[in-house]
C-alpha cells in the first residue's frame, strides 16, 4: 500500500521520527488493518478442528440461550 498523502517528520539531525497522513488515508489504513485482522481470525478458526455450525443455526442457539437466561 503506497501512501501518496503523507509527509515525514524529521528531527534536527534529519532522522525520520514520524509521519503525517491525511485523515482519509489514515481511515483507509485502519480499515485495511481491520480487514487483515478479520482474515487472520478466519484463518485461525479454519485451523481449529472443532465442529462448526451453520450461522443460521448458531443464531438460533444464541437466541435460545438468551431466552433461557431471562
Amino acid at each position: 500500500m503506497l501512501l501518496p498523502d503523507h509527509s515525514f517528520l524529521t528531527d534536527a539531525k534529519g532522522k525520520t521520527i514520524g509521519v503525517f497522513l491525511s485523515i482519509k488515508q489514515y481511515q483507509k489504513m485502519l480499515k485495511e488493518l481491520e480487514d487483515l485482522d478479520d482474515i487472520r481470525l478466519y484463518d485461525e478458526g479454519k485451523k481449529d478442528k472443532a465442529p462448526s455450525v451453520p450461522i443460521d443455526e448458531a443464531f438460533k442457539i444464541v437466541e435460545s440461550m438468551r431466552r433461557k437466561a431471562k
